[in-house]
């Protein structure tokens, strides 16, 4: 019975092709542009509408960290090291800090890696807290405001918790000094701790040199109904399995690894960029945080991503219209993607592969070098400015003081 169900479900996607192919005959324009304010904002041009003063760090806070292990460029948190190197030259960069809109402090906290490239977060708020003594010490800008006129870049798993386990991370909080800061930040999940009111979310690092050398021909078919290359399990942080993506993961495994429709594996093939060109869905579960790098892949590739992560908070959401663009799944719901996925008409899905084909869409999701009209540093500058002109509260009174210097973990005090 189970074979004939599988063979049914064959001849449906064949069908499905069909009826996709049957619409784009129709169908002159390959990309569309989103209408309204979304489009826009995603159009924006930041300069001349922000000036930002970069502090100059000693090197230990991020060159002599970045010589050590040059690994920290290619991670998917690289985004710190690019954003520092872009603000550097970019022309909303202002020499003069008395005319400046924003304060940047360069340091790259989550450029310390385990033999496998993984990030250590333990030395990072000593780091981070050293850094802001440092300036406030050096310039009178932070204490006038005690950092609500300043922005960081923490692209930590749970950004400025710094912690990559999410109970460690809620149990640690964000860095008090931090707490008036604007953070720039990949981790994004509605009412959680370790997201502020204010923080601009940001896609993580995916090289665009590496994804660009992968494209193929536009016209390739899309053969592959819904494709996941990743892990199902996490065997050894959690044995039992329930935790590890909140058992959405474990979910798509149990429910579809024998279903011809379903692409997934843990295996992570040369030929990943070029199966994901072959895909009209690509899965985006949450793992340990909500966030991925499949999401950005699958958008720089044309892929429809499924996002499977509750209460996530996007990608500069407020210029990319992911509900336009994606498909979004309860957590709850995993078992019936299959019915969910097949249920949506060719039309819907044609118009979001024409979205997805805007080439405006796609560099918003980079940090390229060069810098790029549009790119994804263009889009942290527009998030900045959009929260200009800064409330006149930002301001303390004189000998006013909100911060606790000595709050947090005794650990986090010690000198860096």
């Amino acid at each position: 019975m189970r074979v004939w169900r599988w063979v049914f479900l064959g001849v449906l996607f064949a069908a499905f092709i069909l009826r996709i192919d049957a619409f784009k005959l129709g169908r002159s324009r390959p990309t569309e542009r989103i209408s309204g304010s979304a489009g826009d904002v995603l159009e924006d041009d930041p300069v001349g509408r922000l000036k930002v003063f970069v502090y100059e760090l000693p090197s230990k806070y991020n060159k002599k960290i970045l010589q050590k292990d040059p690994r920290c460029l290619t991670h998917m948190f690289a985004a710190e090291i690019f954003m520092h190197r872009f603000l550097l030259s970019s022309p909303v960069r202002t020499l003069n800090p008395d005319e400046a809109d924003w304060f940047y402090t360069p340091v790259y906290t989550t450029c310390d890696l385990t033999p496998n490239g993984l990030p250590l977060p333990f030395k990072s708020p000593r780091m981070m807290r050293s850094a802001i003594q440092l300036i406030s010490s050096n310039w009178p800008y932070w204490n006038r405001t005690e950092g609500a006129d300043h922005f960081f870049v923490v692209p930590h798993d749970f950004g400025a918790c710094f912690h990559y386990q999410e109970e460690k991370a809620i149990e640690r909080g964000i860095l008090p000094l931090l707490q008036r800061a604007t953070l720039v930040q990949t981790f994004g999940q509605r009412n959680h701790v370790c997201l502020k009111e204010g923080s601009i979310t940001i896609p993580p690092y995916a090289p665009p040199q590496k994804m660009h050398s992968h494209l193929i021909p536009e016209k390739t078919p899309r053969s592959i109904f819904v494709y996941f290359r990743g892990l199902f399990y996490d065997v050894g942080n959690d044995p039992e399995g329930g935790y590890y993506a909140r058992g959405a993961r474990a979910a798509v495994w149990e429910n579809f690894k024998d279903n011809p429709l379903f692409d997934i594996s843990t295996e992570h093939p040369t030929t990943y960029y070029e199966d994901m060109q072959r895909a009209i869905f690509c899965l985006c579960p949450l793992g340990w945080a909500p966030w991925s790098p499949r999401l950005v892949e699958a958008v720089i590739f044309g892929c429809i991503p499924v996002i499977i992560a509750d209460d996530i908070v996007l990608p500069f959401a407020d210029a990319i219209p992911w509900e336009e663009i994606g498909v979004f799944v309860d957590e709850k719901d995993v078992p019936n993607l299959d019915t969910i996925l097949t249920s949506i008409p060719p039309e819907v899905i044609l118009r979001k592969q024409r979205l997805l084909a805007n080439p405006s869409m796609k560099q918003a999701m980079l940090f390229p070098q060069p810098a790029q009209p549009g790119d994804a540093f263009h889009q942290v500058l527009n998030g900045l400015a959009r929260k200009l002109p800064h409330d006149k509260s930002v301001h303390l009174k004189p000998g006013e003081k909100i911060l606790n210097w000595t709050a947090g973990p005794v650990g986090d005090l010690k000198p860096w």
